[in-house]
């Protein structure tokens, strides 16, 4: 297993904005390789629109956050190819499908996948999804 680490956007905000987990997930960073599917572009912009909608961030420090974000290193895996596994991953754990492309491309890619999202971390574990390894960023053993 190499150090590529699939994460969704639940981590990646951590880098920007301060939260429960933002210590972790900047540590993530600075000992791995991130990849995310390019999923995880739109979703960060929502997160920033909701923050801002909710005054949580000005316009200008989700500009901020935005352009931190768009240049932190993080590699984009191509969605193409993840739909039928997101797909089964979605049926079978009765979760959402947006999140379950997170979990189709830590499985193609062969690697672990880090989420800050305790709802999506509990449902593999429900399951016989042993081929994907999930973790979540406040309880990540060392790899």
């Amino acid at each position: 297993m190499s150090d590529l680490i699939i994460i969704d956007s639940s981590v990646a905000i951590k880098w920007v904005v301060p939260e429960i987990g933002s210590k972790e997930a900047l540590a993530l960073r600075l000992k791995y390789d991130l990849c995310a599917p390019e999923l995880i572009i739109p979703e960060i912009a929502n997160i920033l629109w909701k923050k801002f909608q909710r005054g949580e961030l000005s316009a200008a420090e989700a500009g901020l956050a935005a352009e931190l974000l768009a240049n932190s290193g993080i590699s984009y895996a191509s969605m193409r190819g993840l739909l039928e596994k997101a797909t089964d991953f979605a049926l079978a754990l009765g979760h959402p499908a947006y999140d379950c492309v997170y979990l189709a491309a830590a499985l193609e890619a062969n690697c672990p996948f880090v989420t800050a999202d305790a709802r999506l971390i509990r449902k593999p574990q429900q399951q016989q999804f042993a081929a994907v390894k999930c973790y979540d960023l406040l309880a990540m053993p060392a790899l």
